[in-house]
């Protein structure tokens, strides 16, 4: 099926050589007709358009961030701050890290971000779609064969080794006729709508315990002073001169019986030096508003150059800058050895308190559009708003009994076990769809 190097030894001449590295040798053998086999120049077109910061900026134009697993999402900077030349890319163009390309940071501008915006460092590609479908180009990036033929091109001196545009061009890669990637798609998209079910299932919970909090507030405040265009405060009342902490402090003042996340949570910070085991692989994990907590990559010691957060099961993240859509999360069962990124915020509920709240129920709470209202005018900063573990301290909340509690608690339980059958089963359809593209299992027409 794959034709690298096998045993401890091997001979090449000279003349075969590319690049002075073991890896180079690694080649596919792709079980498809010669025909079908074609470099990935002859799918994707390079694109250098650059963005002219002379003239305004489109609004729908934004900075993106690649993950790991190819999969992308808006920064919150602005383009017309970034130092340096943009490239423009759109939806179902292809971008890769020449730097992070080697842990998967490569993949295709997705349908909800019609412009993005790009430095150098990431080449932009069309897709010609006579050639190639943009979504199985995404599920051929995603295959382990794929991943080790880019790990095989990386150059450059150590810490800061690149693959380069000409040699990724040169990849050959299985391109059957459209009609045929269409058949690998649709057997892909129909175990990732189960997957899709099931995650609506997991917010059921979440819009059944926003419902129960919007009726509290509403039989609590006289008015709606969330979303109110205007509110009135006594000076004595002010903590700060801004709209968002005067918001907050009438939200306190209507709210009397609402009591601040402080009293049950705590902050959690314990810094961990990985670079100090320069050998070893830490399991880093992230944060976004999708999966909540996700296990982003795995990484050796010797590639960090700042100490990281541990975390560890029930407690809970987030991203500072975007907790204000939906990005904190509550951490599942991790190794030992399990850290987060250090600008992320961790806490953790507090124990042997008279009325604490229950993990299950607060991973639910962290998601409602009424806890998020929340924290939009608890955070600090202007330009880049952010909420430190100290600011989500001051956010105030209605405390449900624990038995109410619990029956979210176990609603989420019951949802998060069919989700997991689910990515069981997707997982499974992953191998078949990477055997598909291998050649090694038939593609089944219908």
């Amino acid at each position: 099926m794959i034709a690298s190097t096998t045993g401890k030894a091997f001979a090449v001449l000279f003349k075969d050589l590319h690049r002075w590295n073991v890896n180079s040798f690694f080649t596919i053998r792709w079980n498809w007709p010669a025909s079908a086999v074609k470099r990935l120049s002859c799918a994707l077109e390079r694109k250098s358009i650059a963005i002219d910061r002379k003239r305004d900026i489109p609004s729908d134009l934004t900075l993106v961030s690649l993950h790991f697993d190819g999969e992308m999402e808006p920064r919150d900077a602005d383009a017309s701050t970034f130092k340096g030349k943009l490239f423009l890319a759109e939806s179902g163009d292809v971008l890769y890290s020449k730097i992070d390309v080697r842990n998967g940071a490569i993949g295709v501008v997705p349908p909800s971000m019609p412009r993005v915006a790009v430095s150098s460092e990431y080449p932009v590609y069309g897709i010609r779609r006579e050639v190639a479908l943009p979504q199985y180009v995404k599920l051929l990036f995603r295959t382990n064969v794929f991943r080790r033929q880019i790990n095989s091109l990386i150059s450059g001196a150590s810490g800061r080794k690149r693959v380069q545009p000409s040699d990724l061009e040169q990849i050959e890669a299985p391109l059957p006729d459209p009609s045929v990637q269409s058949l690998i798609v649709d057997y892909w998209q129909e175990a990732q709508r189960g997957v899709d079910a099931a995650r609506d299932g997991l917010s059921e919970p979440v819009r059944s315990l926003n419902s129960r909090l919007l009726k509290v507030y509403q039989g609590t405040c006289t008015h709606d002073v969330i979303h109110s265009r205007f509110f009135v405060l006594d000076f004595k009342d002010l903590t700060a001169w801004d709209v968002k902490s005067g918001r907050a402090a009438s939200f306190r003042i209507a709210c009397p019986s609402f009591r601040p996340m402080g009293d049950f949570i705590e902050d959690a910070t314990e810094l961990v030096r990985p670079a100090a085991e320069s050998d070893k692989d830490w399991p880093v994990y992230g944060v976004n508003n999708k999966d909540g907590v996700f296990l982003n990559s795995h990484q050796k010691g010797a590639t960090f150059n700042a100490p990281y957060k541990r975390v560890r099961k029930d407690w809970f993240f987030h991203n500072p800058t975007r907790c204000n859509v939906g990005s904190l999360g509550i951490v599942p069962d991790v190794p030992e050895d399990a850290i987060t990124s250090p600008e992320y915020q961790v806490w953790r509920l507090k124990k042997d308190i008279p009325e604490p709240m229950l993990p299950g129920y607060v991973a639910c709470l962290i998601q409602t559009p009424f806890f998020l209202d929340l924290v939009q005018f608890n955070r600090v900063g202007a330009v880049k708003q952010r909420m430190y573990t100290e600011n989500l301290m001051q956010v105030r909340i209605p405390y449900l009994p624990i038995p109410e509690q619990q029956r979210y608690a176990d609603a989420r339980q019951k949802a998060l076990t069919e989700l997991d059958a689910a990515k069981r089963r997707l997982a499974a359809s992953r191998k078949e769809v990477e055997d598909m593209i291998l050649g090694t299992k038939k593609v089944r027409i219908p």
